[in-house]
């Protein structure tokens, strides 16, 4: 049973409002004004707060700035109860971060409907998802039922690409978002001479191809495509359109959802811009290292060609190859079977990953 708090200095509204919401099965505490109000959802922590403005000890605008000092307040949905109906003072308390705005008289649905969407709407919003694609088929049919729409895919079908397959070129039609449930994905941008700068390396858990898709140009804005054999989840992007399109609250979740990566990314044009040779050879192995992107585990060690590796840190392929013999020489990696790197000093690396 959901919780409603309703504040209100006029006892006949206040009542009526109770009754209205205790026959609609709702648990109802009242506040006679703000001051009292603001003690008893501290104290209630109630899911949704009916809110009069003007009222003694604290109006109701005050009541909602009190409420947003405290943490476990400050996301409960909150609806003004008003006679006001200046446009000025609804968009003061929409500024304030109120929900919704009902203005006295109001009808038993107009009550009933107004509490309905903001208690949908909070549900929704604070549900957590995992970055999987089983999060990702729970989100959208979450999404679906909010937004009221079913055309979008509620499960997807998994599919297998070989190594070395080009999953989209820079300058193609965006028409798909990638989440990667097994293996690796390089994206990379290719220059005018035809030399690949790699963008980033994605393993099990990431999504590619969103920055694509989020963008204006509708194209590809670099290139994919797969390491070693790997398994992958297309999403549409007619699905990606409509939560991005139809909802505000809706797309700002969904894209916290599927960016993960992007920090990631962000970093590393940071650290391929600034950082030496040495000390992006050595992040770079962290990077791959950290985020298990190996054969099968961390004692494998880390496959990639020579030439993939010169991409990643930004260099030519030669001088790669040099900073990994020196690597080595110093005790810092070894080089296994099928030339795969071995990290041997984790620690050292890591000092130099930071201070050259």
């Amino acid at each position: 049973m959901k919780k409603v708090l309703i504040i209100e200095d006029n006892d006949d509204v206040r009542e009526n409002t109770a009754d209205i919401l205790e026959l609609a099965n709702y648990a109802v505490n009242t506040a006679q004004n703000g001051k009292a109000g603001v003690e008893k959802a501290i104290e209630l922590l109630p899911d949704v707060i009916i809110c009069d403005i003007m009222m003694p000890e604290l109006d109701g605008y005050e009541v909602l700035q009190e409420l947003n000092k405290h943490s476990k307040t400050a996301s409960i949905p909150f609806i003004f109860l008003t006679a006001k109906t200046d446009k000025s003072d609804v968009r003061k308390g929409m500024n304030l971060g109120a929900d919704d705005y009902l203005t006295k008289p109001f009808t038993e649905n107009e009550l009933l409907d107004a509490l309905n969407s903001r208690l949908k709407k909070h549900d929704f919003l604070k549900r957590e998802y995992s970055q999987t694609i089983e999060g990702v088929s729970q989100f959208i049919e979450a999404a679906s039922n909010y937004l009221n729409i079913d055309h979008l895919s509620k499960k997807y079908v998994p599919q297998k690409f070989k190594k070395k397959t080009i999953l989209f070129r820079e300058g193609n039609t965006a028409n798909a978002l990638y989440y990667i449930q097994s293996g690796t994905v390089k994206t990379y941008k290719t220059t005018e001479k035809g030399k690949e700068f790699i963008t980033g390396l994605f393993s099990a858990g990431h999504f590619v191809g969103q920055l694509s898709l989020l963008s204006d140009y509708g194209s590809y804005i670099e290139s994919a495509a797969t390491l070693d054999d790997v398994e992958l989840y297309e999403i549409p992007k007619s699905d990606f359109t409509s939560l991005i399109q139809t909802n505000k609250d809706v797309a700002n979740k969904f894209v916290s959802l599927i960016s993960n990566t992007l920090v990631d990314v962000q970093k590393h044009m940071v650290n391929v811009a600034y950082a030496s040779v040495r000390q992006r050879a050595a992040k770079a192995l962290l990077d791959i290292h950290n985020k298990r992107i190996l054969l099968n585990n961390e004692a494998v060690g880390i496959s990639i060609t020579r030439e993939d590796f010169a991409c990643l840190i930004g260099t030519a392929t030669e001088t790669a190859i040099r900073m990994l013999t020196e690597f080595k020489e110093e005790g810092l990696i070894s080089i296994g079977s099928a030339r795969k790197i071995i990290i041997e000093d984790i620690e050292t690396l890591e000092n130099l990953a930071l201070f050259g």
